[in-house]
């Protein structure tokens, strides 16, 4: 039977990437992540927010770029997988540790980093197409040339996807 082990994150940076490189010349880097959520008291009412902190690690040519955009407080879509595991610390307590190997990171928010702004920064995965920086703005697309015969023109374009 198949499984599957993903996680997608949308929050903002808790602070600035950590990167180092493993002996073989692997880059990793190393971000919290804050995600949080609102509710309502059922006893008072009032709103709570709750934050969650997640522990994300992105590998190779994602690392790279994750250091070289990603910035404390920026929002950002992470794609992933969880990784559990344990450490005992300096007293001697064992530990448990959740981790999310990055697989895909998408910048969000205006160009500066801030929030708002609309539209989005690039879109980075671990897919065997190479990661770009993000690009300049575009300009207006060229027209496209004229359409040959395929025996489609009568086809509806209310495509459903």
């Amino acid at each position: 039977m198949a499984s599957v082990n993903k996680v997608i994150l949308v929050g903002n940076c808790g602070r600035d990437p950590e990167i180092r490189y493993l002996p073989s010349g692997q880059a990793v880097a190393n971000v919290s992540l804050a995600t949080s959520s609102r509710r309502k008291d059922r006893n008072s009412g009032e709103m709570i927010e709750d934050t969650q902190w997640h522990r994300i690690t992105f590998y190779d040519r994602l690392a790279e770029i994750a250091g070289e955009y990603v910035k404390k407080g920026r929002p950002i879509y992470v794609e992933g997988r969880l990784k559990y595991g344990k450490y005992t610390d300096q007293s001697g307590v064992e530990k448990n540790t959740v981790d999310i190997i990055a697989t895909e990171l998408q910048l969000l928010g205006g160009r500066d980093g801030g929030e708002g702004g609309g539209g989005g920064g690039g879109g980075y995965s671990r897919a065997p197409a190479p990661a770009r920086a993000p690009a300049a703005p575009r300009a207006a697309p060229a027209p496209a040339p004229a359409p040959q015969a395929s025996g489609f023109e009568d086809m509806d374009d209310d495509i459903p996807f």
